[in-house]
């Protein structure tokens, strides 16, 4: 995370243009959802666990070849994109391994729990990495970001040697080839209406306001700035938000039904989106990406509890490559028109109408029969938490 914010902010403030951005963008995102394809294939045919610890590795070491070149003055932008794609290649295996071993190690009752801590844990480093980012980026420049994140993919590692993951006892006996597993999840997510329709959702969503959300930077720097406190204070803003969200999904919210709160957030993006368009301050800009990081956690949360708790164990790599194929080509897809949009017209025109396009393809989705019949099925769908405490009744 310190290295996305960094790098980000290094190609904002060096170039400026929207258009640079937007291939940032593509960087970090096309790869991982080209990779991803594979990657799911891979995570429901080895050790998850394993398959982690070498993703992460990889993506460490390539960090450090990018900062020995740096410190050796090779700091053109077309060596670091490709870094960032290759980290990205690294993330298209290791994100699918990581959605799948959640439920493979996780008591199925606690699972909305557990997914809500763990997008609490991802929203505190959110709100620690932009901060570091930006002291160490601000006094040091970029180049010891890049150690930092060595260094800490090390302990993570580290860390993970030590967690138990079986491997799934159905890879002994599996018969069908790469292509055979690729063709066979494609069809479960088609015919299966709730993960399809969630998909579908997933897109709109990263295409029309998470895509937008990365022309902010430029939008301030443009705007009120370019000191690196600016830009570090929107990810705090958005990262305390994420924060906060991700306890009430752990507590008060661990019962509330998924697609509601599914539902809740995605609109709640749109009227976010739009409002940070409107802003008339920077101060009130911070509001408002507050309340966009409060939601993330309203619709992630439910949304990977809503998949994992609706498909079966065996393709949960396969569905989660998917759904990170979903979510890295939308961004750079809505990155090649946004950027070089952000060079024509203002930011906050573009950031306006995203929201407004926002709540009518969601209205839209939402009245369309295939809609209405995902919802309906989700709402019949028990919760496992709640399944649970009536089992325990009963007995």
């Amino acid at each position: 995370m310190i290295v996305q914010y960094a790098v980000m902010w290094y190609v904002t403030f060096a170039t400026q243009s929207g258009f640079a951005i937007a291939l940032y963008a593509i960087a970090a995102f096309l790869p991982q959802g080209i990779v991803s394809i594979f990657g799911g294939v891979v995570a429901d045919r080895m050790n998850r666990r394993v398959l982690v610890i070498i993703a992460d590795s990889t993506i460490a070491i390539v960090t450090f070849v990018l900062a020995m070149a740096m410190l050796n003055g090779i700091t053109d932008l077309w060596v670091i994109l490709l870094a960032v794609g290759a980290r990205s290649i690294g993330a298209g295996f290791q994100t699918p391994a990581v959605q799948a071993m959640i439920p493979q190690i996780t008591p199925p009752d606690q699972l909305m729990r557990v997914n809500g801590l763990f997008g609490t844990i991802q929203s505190a480093m959110a709100l620690l990495a932009p901060a570091a980012a930006g002291a160490v980026f601000g006094l040091w420049g970029i180049v010891p970001v890049f150690f930092i994140d060595v260094v800490t993919a090390v302990i993570g590692v580290g860390f993970l040697v030590f967690v138990s993951v079986p491997t799934l006892a159905s890879i002994a006996t599996k018969t069908t080839s790469y292509r055979e597993d690729l063709v066979e999840g494609m069809r479960y997510i088609w015919q299966h209406k709730v993960v399809r329709w969630l998909l579908g959702v997933f897109a709109i969503i990263f295409l029309l306001t998470v895509a937008p959300s990365f022309i902010t930077p430029l939008l301030i720097a443009r705007t009120f700035g370019t000191e690196v406190w600016m830009v570090t204070v929107l990810e705090i803003a958005f990262s305390v938000g994420m924060l906060l969200g991700g306890a009430l999904v752990a507590t008060v919210l661990a019962k509330r039904g998924r697609m509601p709160l599914i539902l809740f957030a995605t609109f709640g993006f749109a009227v976010f989106t739009t409002a940070l368009g409107l802003s008339p301050n920077l101060w009130v800009f911070y509001g408002f990406m507050f309340g966009f990081g409060l939601l993330v956690p309203l619709f992630s949360a439910p949304f990977m509890t809503l998949v994992q708790e609706t498909v079966a164990p065996e393709m949960h790599g396969r569905v989660f490559s998917y759904v990170g194929i979903v979510m890295a080509l939308a961004t750079p897809v809505g990155m090649t028109i946004f950027g070089p949009l952000a060079d024509v017209i203002s930011v906050q025109v573009l950031l306006i109408i995203a929201g407004i396009v926002t709540v009518l393809v969601m209205a839209v989705a939402v009245l369309l029969p295939s809609g209405r019949a995902a919802i309906a099925a989700a709402k019949a769908q028990k919760p496992l938490d709640q399944a649970s405490e009536t089992t325990g009744e009963a007995t």
